[in-house]
């Protein structure tokens, strides 16, 4: 005897401050269109007032959610044991650097020995995902001159506010708008413009904006270097996640899902300017900033994937984050995939 689907009425999302398909998609009103005439609500998790609900962006707790953005946060949840399944990968190039004052007397990134890194450390957060963002970035620029962590001071830089903000509701509104995404990097900016610290990293669309404001030099771009592998971090790839639950009773309802991004992403292409300013409205950071923020046509390049290039380089941030503590138990990055709902997406978008 077969066994009916279980019924749904409620679908959740979430997505990180950084360029989605699933970021146009919601911006469009585009899911909230493909699932109306089911009955069923598609909202963000900003629209709940219970924190619980809200921390589901980084612990994938939530029922029949939805979730794009930074690997870090999935990684760590899976590695816990949560009902989460990967679906997608995409590649969004960012700018990442590693920067001074110009007072500091750091020209190149061998100059960094000895010298004094901030690396903030979030004290009421499940999992610090910008501290694990910046060491990577560290490690990475120093590994590329020989260096290693420990040819340098990390300064730890306490910070109590948390990721999530405690402001109102709202339907579709991302959990990071342009105020709190401004203060991801306050801590940092403060001890280099004091000098309690000689250099900080800084990433996507912040970056251009702290190098205009500050006027700070440039020691290594990570972003501008050729080979790849030297740029994997929090969104490079970013992760396409759903709860298993729902993925194992209702596939129909995660490819159509899945393929409302890949329609976005596909829209994205031939609207460069309009797909600008979305990001620039997820973000939080003029339009100005978009594309030195986020190069090499990002309006061309947010289509998921799982291509083994991508699964690849999320083997290898998992690999960074056990090495440093971010994740205890390692997990088979290659069976946490399912790639049945990107296959029938791409069938639905076809038809």
């Amino acid at each position: 005897m077969s066994v009916s689907a279980p019924p749904v009425t409620d679908l959740w999302y979430t997505r990180c401050p950084v360029p989605t398909a699933s970021s146009l998609a919601i911006a469009q009103g585009w899911l909230d269109a493909e699932f109306a005439a089911d009955g069923i609500t598609v909202a963000s998790l900003r629209s709940s007032a219970d924190r619980t609900v809200r921390e589901s962006h980084f612990g994938h707790t939530q029922a029949n959610s939805f979730r794009q953005g930074g690997n870090i946060p999935p990684l760590w949840a899976r590695s816990r044991g949560a009902d989460v399944r990967l679906i997608g990968l995409s590649w969004a190039e960012q700018y990442q650097a590693v920067v001074t004052r110009r007072d500091s007397g750091i020209e190149r990134p061998e100059d960094l020995a000895g010298r004094r890194l901030a690396l903030p450390r979030r004290l009421n957060d499940q999992i610090d995902f910008w501290q694990a963002t910046a060491l990577r970035g560290y490690e990475s620029t120093l590994r590329h001159v020989g260096l290693r962590l420990d040819d340098v001071e990390l300064v730890d830089l306490p910070v109590a506010e948390p990721y999530l903000p405690q402001d109102g509701t709202a339907h579709s509104r991302s959990l990071f708008g342009a105020y709190t995404n401004r203060r991801l990097q306050s801590s940092e900016v403060v001890a280099l413009i004091r000098g309690d610290v000689d250099a900080i990293y800084v990433a996507g669309g912040r970056g251009p904006d702290l190098e205009a404001l500050l006027d700070v030099h440039v020691v290594f771009d990570l972003a501008a270097q050729d080979d790849r592998a030297i740029k994997i971090n929090n969104i490079t790839p970013a992760a396409l996640t759903v709860s298993g639950a729902l993925l194992e009773g209702r596939p129909d309802i995660v490819a159509r899902y899945v393929a409302a991004s890949l329609r976005a992403a596909a829209w994205a292409k031939d609207h460069p300017l309009e797909t600008r300013r979305i990001i620039a409205h997820e973000v939080g950071i003029a339009e100005d900033f978009v594309e030195p923020g986020y190069p090499d046509a990002i309006h061309a390049n947010l289509e998921p994937s799982l291509d083994e290039e991508l699964v690849a380089a999320l083997e290898d941030q998992q690999d960074f984050l056990v090495r440093h503590g971010f994740i205890e138990t390692a997990f088979d990055i290659r069976a946490w995939i399912d790639p049945a709902p990107l296959a029938a997406a791409r069938d639905l978008v076809a038809a």
